[in-house]
């Protein structure tokens, strides 16, 4: 038996953006891509991606949490590295759960897909991302996630330097501690108030301003050392900062559009072995179901 189908895309995205810790993120120009198609026997193609090829995998378990996933075969194709800070577990959930919503006619609101997805991933700043694109502000109403966007600025780009290692969210968060003492808590808040500022403005000295971070980043230096020197180094290359992405190792190295081929060759020189270094926009577009 064949039948209905649905293909879904999902940008890769990166969170926390320094001093946004669990609040701020940003869609990015690579894509998770996923084909639901009726066939009457389930199955998982995922290709040569180091992901389960069952019903533990987090697509089929987000596309479960609405549908039952019998008869269905799910092809996953995907850009986005894993494990390296870069939403690719954010992408996942959301496809499962926009396939689900699209197969079945479910009429999911923004506001329920944001939701179930925060619940799976444990955290709404990626997934949020992933469903609207661009920048986003992540907080709560009536206990229940909300996301505030807003598009990239003009003239702002991104580089991301991904180590060949890999990072677990786990490990990440276990470097959290249980409190922060009041004076970092203070100086996230000013940043992060910068960087929304210049971000709606498109005032780039102020995104530069606002990319301190004093809370996540230097908790979890150990777990990748050579991100967070180059983090400190950043303006020696041309740049406007940069930030841990998400839970790392992935560094995101702020620039304008005209510096971006200078930053891209001094990053190279610099990280030739031990890192990829790939131009990776920040793009407008969220989770997307083209017709097929």
């Amino acid at each position: 038996m064949t039948g209905r189908r649905r293909l879904v895309r999902v940008p890769a995205s990166s969170a926390n953006l320094g001093p946004g810790y669990d609040v701020m993120a940003a869609a990015l120009a690579l894509q998770m891509e996923v084909e639901v198609s009726e066939t009457g026997e389930f199955s998982v193609d995922a290709g040569d991606l180091d992901v389960p090829s069952g019903r533990d995998n987090l697509v089929v378990r987000a596309f479960e949490i609405l549908h039952p996933a019998d008869g269905l075969r799910f092809t996953i194709r995907s850009e986005i590295p894993l494990a390296r800070g870069l939403g690719s577990s954010a992408a996942a959930i959301v496809a499962g759960l926009t396939a689900a919503d699209h197969l079945y006619e479910l009429a999911l609101s923004p506001a329920e897909l944001l939701t179930r997805a925060a619940e799976l991933e444990g955290h709404p700043d990626n997934v949020a991302a992933a469903i609207h694109g661009g920048f986003v502000i992540c907080g709560e109403d009536a206990g229940a996630p909300v996301a505030t966007r807003f598009d990239p600025p003009e003239g702002l780009e991104a580089v991301a330097v991904i180590p060949a290692e890999e990072v677990a969210t786990e490990a990440a968060r276990d470097a959290m501690p249980d409190q922060v003492a009041l004076a970092d808590a203070v100086a996230n808040i000013a940043s992060a108030a910068l960087l929304v500022l210049g971000l709606q403005q498109s005032d780039l000295n102020l995104v530069s301003r606002g990319l301190h971070d004093r809370i996540h980043q230097p908790r979890r230096r150990e777990l990748y050392p050579r991100s967070m020197e180059l983090l400190e180094a950043a303006p020696e290359v041309g740049a406007l900062g940069a930030t841990i992405s998400g839970a790392g190792p992935t560094l995101l190295v702020w620039t304008t559009w005209q510096d971006t081929g200078k930053v891209v060759e001094e990053l190279e020189r610099r990280c030739a072995d031990w890192a990829e270094v790939r131009r990776l926009p920040f793009t407008p577009h969220g989770v997307d179901v083209p017709e097929l």
